[in-house]
């Protein structure tokens, strides 16, 4: 497998593995404050409404991660290199959003360099 495939996977089981972490944190909280029986939580609708939560969370992520991203371009904080089929980006040490930047590319596959100030 590529390096680039293998980075792209790592971000997205990053990303799905915090969400699903976060999702768990709220069931804990469900259980200690709301009157719900341990039972409703190996249900399969519930099952089900954490994958959709888990994907909802990956895909909200992209969305962020991708409008960071072009505020980052607009704002010349992350700029595109020419020369290659699929230019490499170089991210500003000073980029308000730089670790939303640098996940976009990486969920993206895209190459690029941190520049150094």
């Amino acid at each position: 497998m590529k390096p680039v495939t293998v980075d792209m996977l790592r971000a997205h089981l990053m990303v799905a593995s915090l969400t699903a972490m976060c999702a768990e944190v709220l069931v804990c909280l469900a259980l200690l404050v709301l009157p719900v029986s341990q039972d409703a939580f190996g249900s399969t609708s519930f099952r089900m409404l954490a994958v959709a939560a888990i994907l909802g969370g990956v895909l909200l992520t992209r969305q962020v991660a991708h409008m960071a991203f072009d505020l980052a371009l607009q704002r010349r904080h992350a700029t595109l290199m020419a020369g290659r089929a699929t230019p490499a980006v170089t991210v500003d040490p000073d980029c308000p959003r730089r670790w939303l930047v640098v996940l976009h590319l990486r969920l993206s596959g895209r190459p690029f360099v941190l520049a150094l100030h």
